[in-house]
């Protein structure tokens, strides 16, 4: 099938590093809510291997769809992507190799990465350091000393987005390296999956200096994590019991499922919701239709007027509607198997990320200050020169409506 490559998405810059389109096509502006943004972190360096894995048609910042098929619905996301679980078909996206922060959707990366190691039935206790997050960001409300077995610490990773439950699952993944051996683990299983313009710094998706994916990238993932029979489980439970603590004189408690795909779209399989202010809203969501299942991934989405009043799981049901509208044989590229990408990784000077990058973003925050953190690293530049580097992130309450912060 023929595509159609379409440049340039609405108020972006020319980009000299931009796919021109075959026979010189014109450039037309991906369909999309305009609404102010707040300034963001500068991403690394394009690296073109990266932008080109799953086809020379994805390596676009703007909109690329199969010719003849009709127009995606306006969103207001900076970037998305929709693909085909089963057989790998990339339907469209816009920017689909574009970097952006990610937000909590990187849960799913910690998901593909531990969750096939990690005995669901193992009873683990809460450390202090598995509750130190970041005050006012979401959290299943484990306590330390608590017990828990393990698949409810994955249920409220997934229900609640809990930021306390990613600590702990990446401690306790990274073994003697603890929590930084996690990410660091993580960011191992990216590369294996593909995705070379993923990196790491939180498990979480809290906020990071040097931390970026992108809208293909997390199609990687989420195929992945909808591999696992267990992930799929999880994914789709609306709402579950938090075991009480009765060492500890805490009852327990029911959180359910944040991500509405759940309960309001037929054939929802579930996914990820994500917030934070560098991020704004990110999703991953996939539901089944016709014996078909997609994949939908939309990263730096904004609440705004008219159609941008919906939040991202709606946007990412009106991009689900449009694929599922799209011929079966439709298609701009395809999702890498993993191994099969070998991408390089984005220098160490380009992402700002140091060895232990994970424990400084998750301690280094300024005492006393409120919903203001800071989270400063020393990158590792070239000819031995160091560059010191403090990125600023002030978290607030999401608009009505909306979870998951952080």
């Amino acid at each position: 099938m023929t595509v159609a490559l379409l440049l340039a998405p609405v108020g972006a810059p020319a980009r000299a590093d931009a796919a021109p389109g075959a026979g010189g096509s014109t450039t037309v502006p991906c369909p999309s809510v305009p609404v102010p943004r707040p300034s963001r972190p500068s991403p690394p360096r394009s690296v073109p291997a990266a932008r080109a894995v799953g086809g020379s048609a994805l390596a676009t910042p703007g909109l690329v769809t199969p010719v003849g098929t009709p127009a995606p619905p306006a969103v207001t996301a900076t970037s998305w992507l929709v693909a085909d679980l089963d057989s790998g078909a990339v339907l469209g996206g816009c920017g689909p190799h574009e970097y952006a922060t990610p937000a909590s959707v990187q849960k799913l990366l910690l998901a593909a990465t531990l969750l096939p190691r990690l005995d669901p039935g193992q009873l683990v206790t809460v450390t202090a350091g598995d509750v130190d997050i970041e005050p006012g960001s979401s959290a299943m409300g484990l306590v330390e000393g608590g017990h828990y077995p393990l698949r409810s610490i994955w249920l409220g990773l997934l229900l609640t987005s809990g930021n306390d439950a990613a600590n702990l699952l990446a401690r306790l993944g990274g073994g003697a390296d603890g929590l930084p051996g996690g990410v660091r683990a993580m960011n191992e299983e990216a590369r294996r999956l593909g995705a070379g313009q993923t990196h790491a710094v939180t498990p979480s998706g809290l906020d990071g200096p040097g931390q970026f994916t992108s809208a293909y990238d997390l199609a990687l993932i989420a195929r992945a994590c909808f591999a696992d029979p267990t992930f799929r489980r999880y994914a789709l439970t609306e709402r579950v019991r938090v075991p009480a603590q009765p060492a500890l004189r805490r009852k327990g408690y029911e959180i359910q499922n944040d991500n509405q795909l759940v309960y309001r779209y037929p054939g929802a399989l579930g996914g990820k919701t994500g917030f934070t202010d560098l991020a704004r809203h990110t999703y991953v969501g996939a539901a089944e239709r016709g014996g078909r299942r997609l994949v939908v991934t939309l990263l730096g989405a904004e609440v705004g007027p008219g159609p941008a009043e919906r939040r991202g799981w709606e946007q990412g049901a009106a991009l689900l509607d449009w694929g599922f509208a799209l011929p079966r044989d439709a298609s701009v590229g395809r999702l890498v198997r993993p191994g099969e990408a070998t991408t390089a990784a984005p220098s160490a000077g380009a992402t700002l990320a140091v060895a232990d990058a994970a424990r400084t973003a998750h301690t280094a925050r300024l005492a006393g200050v409120g919903w203001w953190w800071t989270l400063p690293v020393l990158a590792v530049g070239l000819a031995g020169a160091g560059l010191l580097v403090a990125l600023y992130a002030r978290r607030r309450p999401l608009p009505a409506g909306d979870s998951d912060p952080g």
